[in-house]
C-alpha cells in the first residue's frame, strides 16, 4: 500500500519527530547513554561508531524511517492515528524554532 500524499507528510514528520526524541533531544541523554554504555561499551557517545549511529540523521533517520513505513504497511489505520500527535509535536517544534523569537538563537 502506498501512502497518498498526506499520509506520507504524516509518516515523515512523525519520523522526524521520533528520531529528534530518540537522538538529539536532552530529555533522552540518560536513556540513550544507558544503551550507548550497553552496546558500545562505558562512555560511548558522539565520536564513537555506535554514538554516531545512534545520533545520525542519515543512519538512525533511516531506521526509524522504515518502522513507521512498515507499521504503516502492517496496520495503515492504526499507524495513521498514532503519527498524529509524533507530526503535531514536530510541527509545533518546527515553528517554534522558526517563528518565536524567544527560541531563536
Amino acid at each position: 500500500m502506498i501512502p497518498t500524499w498526506w499520509e506520507f507528510a504524516l509518516l515523515g514528520l512523525a519520523a522526524y519527530r521520533t528520531f529528534r526524541l530518540l537522538a538529539w533531544d536532552v530529555v533522552a541523554d540518560r536513556p540513550r547513554g544507558w544503551v550507548l554504555d550497553r552496546i558500545g561499551g562505558p562512555g560511548s557517545t558522539r565520536g564513537s561508531y555506535w554514538g554516531d549511529f545512534v545520533t545520525c540523521p542519515y543512519c538512525a533517520g533511516f531506521w526509524i524511517s522504515l518502522l513507521w513505513v512498515g507499521a504503516f504497511w502492517l496496520w495503515p489505520h492504526a499507524t495513521t492515528v498514532a503519527a498524529v500527535p509524533w507530526a503535531l509535536s514536530a510541527l509545533v517544534a518546527i515553528l517554534a524554532t522558526n517563528l518565536d523569537p524567544e527560541t531563536r538563537d
